[in-house]
């Protein structure tokens, strides 16, 4: 395809993704008092928390007057991405998959097929550890105060949350596919543990919102579980391939097949000169070796 074709390719896509994730936020509009309740209820101070008082309740306040639209319209939008991801992901890979081969095609229903459940479980692995993300920053509140929070400051840290840990468990969900089409080997990819580990845990601590070590370690820790599993799933696929073919893994002047047989000299063909030379030319006189310099 041209390169007006491929443009053309990329914005029905993006217009597919798009209508599903409108459709979606529009039935997170209607549920959206439950899912409010749902996202406020670690900041609410119920009568059992107030008379233990071992936890630091927040009192939620929107400010302004467009304020709870404003909030209603992100709760509803987020709600439409987080269950369209099927849709976007199928979309993501469509607009790649024409560019594969056609045995590397069918790889596009496990990408699909794997890709919604890791993210699903990263969204679900964020709204556990949710309420203990905003307990550790709200105990740095003052003794003696109630902290206020708007509902969009609290919103923006779920919704990192939830991003974060839902691309970060499709990360091993990559390398398995690079994997399969070919462009990277499992014991490669076993090789960059140290400094895949490294990576992983800074980016954790980058990612997460709170400075308490066990956010970061519950998003390092099964992504580290998840990058060693696509390594052996790696591993297992190559020698499935390198059982099929013998030539899986050399290069291509490697895997070239060179004909080594001997075969006979045929005997040299006579030619009759055209014309007979008038005379015989004299030879050259000898040189002697030990006149030439080495620019001759």
């Amino acid at each position: 395809m041209a390169l007006a074709g491929h443009l053309r390719e990329l914005r029905n896509r993006v217009v597919k993704s798009a209508l599903a994730i409108v459709v979606f936020t529009i039935v997170a509009l209607v549920f959206h008092k439950r899912i409010e309740d749902f996202l406020l209820q670690p900041l609410r101070c119920t009568p059992e928390i107030i008379a233990a008082g071992k936890e630091t309740c927040a009192q939620v306040s929107t400010i302004g007057l467009t304020a709870g639209f404003t909030w209603m319209l992100k709760v509803a939008l987020t709600a439409g991405v987080v269950a369209t991801v099927p849709v976007w992901l199928y979309q993501i890979w469509a607009f790649v998959a024409p560019g594969l081969h056609r045995n590397e095609r069918k790889y596009t229903r496990i990408f699909v097929a794997c890709g919604a459940p890791l993210f699903l479980a990263g969204v679900g692995l964020a709204m556990l550890l949710l309420p203990t993300t905003v307990q550790m920053l709200m105990s740095f509140t003052p003794d003696n105060t109630t902290p206020i929070l708007p509902p969009d400051d609290y919103f923006d840290i779920a919704t990192r949350l939830v991003l974060v840990f839902g691309l970060a468990f499709e990360f091993p969900l990559l390398l398995v596919m690079l994997n399969l089409v070919g462009m990277v080997t499992g014991r490669r990819l076993l090789g960059w543990w140290r400094g895949m580990v490294l990576g992983i845990t800074v980016f954790a601590a980058f990612a997460t919102p709170s400075v308490d070590p066990l956010s970061m370690l519950a998003l390092a820790a099964p992504i580290w579980a998840l990058y060693f599993l696509a390594c052996g799933i790696s591993i297992i696929n190559d020698k499935r391939r390198a059982r099929r073919s013998p030539d899986y893994g050399l290069d291509a002047d490697e895997a070239s097949d060179i004909d080594l047989s001997v075969r006979p000299v045929e005997e040299a063909e006579a030619v009759e000169a055209s014309v007979q030379p008038s005379a015989i030319a004299e030879l050259p006189p000898p040189r002697r070796e030990e006149l030439l310099d080495d620019i001759t």
